[in-house]
């Protein structure tokens, strides 16, 4: 059976592959009959994000990136470092692999840690990357209800809907992880360590998902701005773009959108999940900007 699924996620791929080389072309084509510079002049675009922390909502701005200038939806799917089913961690040739298959213009996303390979591919000439990541208060609450309702083939979808009876119980589990699982992961902070090294890395944008949420021209003209700064061409003004791309967003458009509140967690903390959350993260939320101690 399981060679079956294989040879039928191959072909799938492959045909994802195709049609991406469809949308190049045509994509050329509509820039060379507008005068308008070609998809060899602009840089690979990439969402990278700390999981459930509004991977789509970014995606959805570069994803307008063709309505102001030279660049094409991938149609690929997500270079993650985890196999969602089996919950096996990737190597990086594999997900070197994968990312080597972006091409000037494409626009791809995924959830990769900060490895030295992957750091050095996205920050070297020729890539626009971003990282955002979001409260990891509101992410473990999210990550409940993502395992729990959203993903039935989750690697840890059974444990959470048939071991554990309740929603306070769920989310005691996402904070402190699974570290004797048969397939393990770590708690709050173990899960966030790999991906700090994101937010030292001039070249990459680090944003906030609550950025999108107080200000949303102001975020969406940061990640215009990075854009050219990387080599992406404008073909308008840049006010007339950030409306552009500001219009092209909806939340609600993701297939794993279910609030997209910031600050949700207030309402489903107990005072056993603050003390949990305390104990294993520790300073993680003043290191990462969310709060200034542990008084909270």
């Amino acid at each position: 059976m399981s060679g079956i699924t294989d040879l039928k996620a191959g072909l799938k791929f492959q045909a994802k592959l195709v049609r991406r080389q469809w949308r190049r072309l045509k994509r050329q084509q509509t820039l060379r009959a507008a005068g308008q510079p070609g998809l060899g002049s602009a840089p690979v675009f990439f969402t990278n994000s700390f999981p459930k922390s509004g991977t789509h909502l970014l995606t959805q701005v570069l994803e307008g990136f063709p309505l102001v200038g030279p660049a094409v939806d991938s149609g690929l799917p997500a270079v993650v470092m985890f196999e969602g089913a089996s919950g096996r961690e990737r190597t990086t040739p594999e997900i070197l692999r994968d990312l080597k298959r972006l091409t000037h213009g494409d626009i791809g996303y995924g959830h990769l840690h900060a490895r030295p390979q992957i750091v050095d591919l996205f920050t070297a000439e020729g890539f626009c990357a971003y990282f955002i990541l979001r409260d990891p208060r509101d992410v473990v609450v999210s990550h409940v209800h993502y395992v729990t309702e959203i993903e039935p083939n989750h690697v840890h979808h059974a444990y959470y809907t048939q071991t554990l009876k309740t929603f306070d119980e769920r989310l005691s589990v996402s904070i402190l992880g699974r570290p004797d699982a048969v397939n393990p992961f770590p708690d709050i902070a173990g899960r966030f360590a790999p991906f700090l090294g994101w937010l030292t890395q001039p070249a990459v944008l680090a944003l906030k998902y609550e950025e999108f949420n107080t200000d949303r021209a102001a975020a969406v003209g940061k990640v215009l701005r990075h854009a050219v700064q990387r080599g992406f061409r404008l073909a308008l003004p840049e006010d007339q773009a950030v409306e552009r791309l500001m219009a092209q967003m909806d939340p609600q458009r993701s297939p794993t959108f279910r609030q997209g509140k910031s600050g949700g967690w207030r309402a489903k903390f107990t005072a056993e999940h603050k003390a949990l959350f305390k104990r294993v993260a520790g300073n993680l939320l003043v290191e990462l900007g969310y709060e200034q101690d542990e008084n909270w």
